[in-house]
């Protein structure tokens, strides 16, 4: 048993034990609230409240939604929850990323960790990958817009996910089971029963799923992407036995087999004749452009997708007379593994992971290796007669991540970068032939290059908070809360292996000055592909040896630390001038915590030409260094909103600011990740949500969300050397995703049919989005320092449409369902990049990552 398992399970031991003389309710009735037809309870302020009665602006989604719109993971949530968006890129498990409101942290590095964070179960998800199981079996699912890290804790800077499942019942059995079959072969199977063990006193629910389905893209090379075969386990123990305290104990067990994730190649480089120039049969690449993305059709080889994760948590709720007291413990153990031909074209020229086409034997895995331990106590209560609703409380976590990069340069390596980024211009296949310019002649071939990087990263994390109400008077109330966040990080990178031999001749060669002057940085920067470069590369002894690292930017390892604290802080004023409306305004400080870039070119050195020169003249120049880490991010947000019930409808409306200091990015500018801190951003709008029913049967909804989220003009102040460049180029641009108008809207008739005893349901929803920009930049600077548009960028507005009929039979045990998703056939990118090593600036291949294209099928559901 490891130390974050045996602290977990004493804290666990140890609640049970103090639970041992009394037991408490968790409905809503034991909260004060009473559910009516019109009421919605949420959590969103760790007390049960009506959706309508709280100063936060929340979409508050109930199981019923989720599967009329076809929700079965937090991926979809965006067909229901206009402010919401959710990407990924190569991978799901390291390259997925949530937004709210525009504002959200893009790529696939786990060294980021999400502004948007994820509760199940009061349990926080470290990272949007291993918060991407099924939505199964559940009690609501609540969408928090803006800094929620007062009473959310961590990283929660533009927002988070309030995820609960659903518990046994005390004293009734129950179950569900649902089976469906679509279109791409599709498969989904999703069943659960809770049954008393001691009636009235203890209670065990179990449910599972499993989902399969064919990849929607398809490629030349006979292989598929995008496809899913995930399961999922939990299990439930909960206990109520005496009327002042509840125990609840949930575990799961996960796994996914996939592959993902691939993409259409939406623009070709202008070189791409040149690839037979240098001896290649082809180029790699067969459909591109717009044509190869309505026809969902690729150009790669494998890409393999796997998870494994298991997860206990336990949560105690004492009932102490003067205080409610609430502990929450968790443990999870995640590993996930990638195999990819990320150069997305179906040549041999790199494989990432090990059994790809130009893998070793024996090479490591290529993944996410990340335990996770929580522990959270909270005590709430009352005083001056209800007048102060208190909340208290302590929160710490520790996280350890095990990072491998795998990866390992294949037989067309040399000849397919050489076409894509020379052309012509310097003979057949320079990245060849020059080596022989640092090696004696004689010239070295890059095949089999490889190195096996690990990236480390130790967390701990500790805060202590208080969250209260006071009433003014009968309508007047104020909130106050307040967070002391206490940051600490340990990242290190170590080469476990690698070779390189004709990285090492590029070294020499533009060292020594053998290779002509305009060639030297790209032949180091292509043959020394940073994921394959040794950290061991040794500069010509002529000019003092040592480390080529000292002189060139190449790879170096780290091992340093990264602390900060922040006291994170809200302040709500609430008016209720009638029962049915409210008007609220507020300000709240959020942070999201900084950390590693965990790249191997994270350390580079930042200033090469300068110290090369200084070398040479004998007047040496102090190196300086990037440094890995990124500073933590911060946002102070503003809104002001109402809310208001109108017989059956309810009309929600916020107008919001956040503004935000040192925000976070990833850029992958084709040969390497970069992860810096920008000075400056905003996003401004205002939210609209109408819900409700118009008779007993008939309900709709129409929300829209108006955000324009950009970087400021001067976001460049203060950027260090090594990025300045980059982060210059993003300054007035609109952020990544982030649409300035997006909306939903969505009408269901839920109702008998005639007068025949069978229910009735229709729901249609419809979805829009106007354009988004889908890169990182938007712009590039090319070597003559002209600055150009990146093409394709954008992703144009659309329109989606979901639409479900079922029928129930009389007894309501059995309900039999037509659906589709996206029946326009809407393809979208959700993400574009730079096609890795294909194409010099201005003349740039590049890749987009595809969203669902249609899905359609039958459910039938069963309950008892």
């Amino acid at each position: 048993m490891n130390r974050k398992l045996a602290t977990f399970a004493c804290g666990l031991m140890a609640s049970s034990f103090l639970a041992t003389p009394a037991f408490a309710q968790d409905d809503e009735a034991d909260d004060g609230v009473l559910p009516d037809d019109n009421v919605i309870i949420v959590t969103a302020t760790l007390r049960a409240a009506d959706v309508q009665d709280i100063p936060i602006a929340v979409t508050a989604v109930q199981p019923e939604q989720l599967e009329r719109q076809g929700i079965s993971d937090i991926k979809s949530l965006s067909s229901i929850s206009p402010s919401f968006n959710i990407q990924s890129s190569q991978t799901e498990t390291q390259g997925t990323s949530i937004k709210i409101r525009g504002v959200g942290t893009t790529g696939n590095n786990t060294g980021l960790e999400s502004s948007v964070g994820v509760f199940i179960d009061g349990v926080y998800q470290s990272r949007p990958g291993v918060a991407l199981g099924d939505l199964m079996d559940l009690e609501r699912l609540e969408v928090l817009r803006g800094p929620q890290g007062t009473l959310f804790g961590r990283n929660t800077s533009a927002g988070a996910l309030n995820i609960t499942t659903k518990r046994p019942s005390l004293d009734i059995v129950e179950g569900f089971a649902n089976a469906t079959y679509g279109n791409y072969d599709f498969m989904n199977v999703q069943a659960g029963i809770g049954v008393p063990v001691v009636q009235d006193v203890a209670a065990v629910r179990f449910s599972g799923s499993y989902r399969k389905r064919d990849g929607y893209l398809k490629s030349v090379t006979g292989a598929e992407s995008n496809n899913r075969d995930r399961f999922m386990l939990r299990g439930q123990l909960y206990a109520e036995p005496s009327a002042d305290v509840s125990i609840r104990i949930l575990g799961d067990y996960s796994e996914v087999d996939e592959n993902c994730c691939d993409a259409v190649i939406i623009r070709e480089t202008e070189l791409q004749p040149f690839f037979a120039f240098h001896g290649l049969a082809n180029d790699g690449v067969g459909p591109n452009g717009f044509d190869a993305l309505e026809d969902l059709d690729t150009n790669s080889q494998l890409f393999v997708n796997t998870s494994k994760q298991w997860g206990i948590s336990g949560e105690l709720k004492w009932d102490l007379g003067a205080a409610q007291m609430t502990y929450i413990a968790s443990y999870r153990d995640f590993e996930s593994e990638s195999v990819q031909e990320s150069d997305f074209v179906s040549l041999n020229v790199f494989t990432a992971g090990r059994g790809g086409a130009a893998s070793l034997p024996g090479l490591p895995k290529n993944g996410d290796f990340i335990k996770t331990m929580t522990h959270e106590l909270r005590f709430q209560g009352e005083a001056f007669d209800g007048a102060l609703d208190w909340l208290i409380g302590a929160y710490y976590s520790d996280e350890d991540i095990d990072a491998q990069g795998v990866l390992t340069l294949g037989p067309d390596f040399q000849r397919a970068v050489s076409a894509g980024n020379f052309g012509a211009v310097a003979g057949v296949n320079p990245l060849f032939t020059l080596t022989a310019l640092g090696n004696g002649g004689v010239p070295v071939n890059a095949n089999g290059g490889y190195a096996v990087n690990l990236f480390t990263q130790e967390a701990r994390s500790f805060s202590i908070f208080t969250h209260n109400v006071f009433d003014i008077t009968d309508t007047l109330s104020i909130t106050l809360g307040a967070r002391y966040v206490d940051e600490r990080k340990d990242g290190a990178f170590d080469q476990l292996e690698s070779s390189n031999p004709a990285c090492q001749a590029s070294v020499n060669g533009a060292l020594l000055g053998t290779v002509p002057a305009p060639l030297r940085a790209g032949l180091v920067g292509l043959n020394c592909f940073s994921f394959t470069a040794p950290v061991t590369l040794t500069a010509p002894a002529l000019l003092g040896g040592g480390l080529a690292s000292n002189l060139l930017p190449l790879p170096r390892e780290f091992d340093l630390r990264f602390k900060d604290d922040e006291i994170t802080y809200t302040g709500q004023v609430t008016w209720k001038p009638t029962l049915d409306t409210m008007l609220y305004g507020s300000f709240s400080h959020g942070f999201k915590s900084g950390g590693f870039n965990l790249d191997p070119t994270a350390a580079n050195l930042a200033n090469s030409g300068a110290v090369i020169g200084g070398l040479l003249a004998g007047t040496p120049v102090a190196p300086i260094y990037a440094d890995p880490r990124f500073r933590s991010e911060k946002v102070d947000a503003y809104e002001i909103g109402f809310k208001g019930t109108f017989g059956r409808i309810n009309a929600n409306v916020a107008l919001f600011q956040m503004d935000m200091s040192d925000f976070q990015v990833l850029e992958f500018t084709g040969v390497q990740f970069t992860t810096f801190n920008v000075d400056n951003a905003r996003s401004r709008g205002v939210e609209v949500e109408i819900f409700g029913k118009v008779d007993d049967y008939v309900s709709i909804n129409a929300s829209g969300t108006y955000a324009k989220a950009k970087y400021g003009n001067d976001c460049d102040k203060g950027a260090p050397l090594d990025v300045i460049a980059a982060v210059s180029l993003l300054c007035g641009q609109p952020l990544t995703n982030a649409p300035k108008f997006t909306a939903v809207t969505g009408m269901t008739y839920d109702g008998p049919l005639f007068d025949t005893g069978w229910g009735f349901l229709a729901n249609v929803n419809l979805n829009y989005s106007d354009k988004r920009r889908t890169s990182t930049q938007h712009f590039e600077r090319l070597s003559s320092g002209a600055i150009v548009e990146l093409p394709f960028d954008y992703q144009e507005n659309y329109f989606k449409v979901n639409a479900r009929v079922g029928f129930t039979t009389p007894d309501e045990h059995f309900t039999f369902e037509l659906w589709g998703t996206n029946l326009t056939n809407e393809i979208t990118r959700g993400i574009t990049a730079n096609t890795p090593l294909r194409g010099p600036g201005g003349a740039r291949s590049r890749i987009g990552f595809v969203e669902e294209p249609r899905f359609y099928g039958v459910t039938v559901r069963a309950n008892f």
